[in-house]
């Protein structure tokens, strides 16, 4: 296996009193999906926030490319190369798809916006991910279903030369043909080298598309563990539990967490 693109290290996250995140290691490989699965309230939210930069993390170390750094905001995330894709999509519906994708980040050319350097940025990205399902970069995003919206999201995600992109719940609400064209799409951003972070709660989506599952259990690592080498009612046990037989937290300290 090659060295993590991204690596915590003995990261911890409270909120006055209430410690929400606890020594959590976590790793994403370039070239893999690494599932984050875990019970509400979990600490899925807060890990993914911390890693984005939104929440600083208390203590803890950060790598990326086998180098420390410092993450204290989502400017730092983004210089990194660190997307998220979060499960509202943050989409505009009186925007059309190169609009969306650009928002905040607008070429220019001179003092004029360059609307067909744009467009060609967007459909050249959109196409570089086999993406077939929208007709064209100047429709209206109120105009397009779940699953095109989903696209969209993870193609504006990945247009600026990001190594890791985290997807929140993809697939929440969506029928079974566009869950289909998400989770191709998953795949095939793994399959382009980038690190892919999927946060889910549909186990039959986790071990479809996931080449590592890390499952968390009251905001610590109940394990870290290739999806080949588990099952369905594995992960349900290390969610809800925080151990599947002789995987996962010690017994004392599950007790002493619930």
């Amino acid at each position: 296996m090659t060295d993590p693109l991204l690596e915590l290290r003995g990261v911890n996250k409270s909120f006055g009193p209430v410690q929400v995140l606890h020594d959590v290691d976590f790793k994403v490989y370039p070239g893999q999906v690494t599932a984050l699965v875990g019970d509400n309230g979990a600490g899925k939210s807060t890990l993914v926030k911390t890693i984005a930069g939104i929440y600083r993390a208390d203590s803890g170390e950060f790598r990326f490319d086998g180098q420390q750094v410092s993450i204290t905001s989502p400017k730092d995330a983004s210089a990194l190369g660190i997307e998220v894709v979060y499960q509202d999509l943050a989409l505009c519906d009186n925007l059309d798809i190169v609009q969306n994708m650009f928002l905040g980040r607008e070429a220019k050319n001179g003092v004029m916006l360059d609307e067909l350097g744009m467009e060609e940025r967007a459909r050249s990205t959109l196409a570089s991910l086999s993406v077939r399902t929208v007709k064209s970069v100047r429709q209206s995003v109120a105009s397009l279903s779940g699953g095109q919206r989903q696209t969209v999201a993870i193609a504006k995600a990945v247009l600026w030369n990001s190594k890791v992109v985290l997807l929140d719940e993809p697939t929440a609400a969506l029928g079974v043909a566009q869950t289909r064209q998400v989770l191709d799409l998953v795949r095939r951003l793994a399959d382009a080298g980038l690190g892919v972070v999927l946060i889910s709660h549909n186990m039959v989506d986790v071990l479809e598309v996931s080449d590592r599952i890390t499952a968390l259990y009251l905001g610590r690592v109940a394990a870290d563990i290739p999806a080949a080498e588990t099952n369905h009612s594995q992960i349900v046990e290390l969610i809800t539990a925080g151990r599947s037989g002789d995987i996962g937290i010690p017994a004392a300290t599950a007790a002493e967490s619930a």
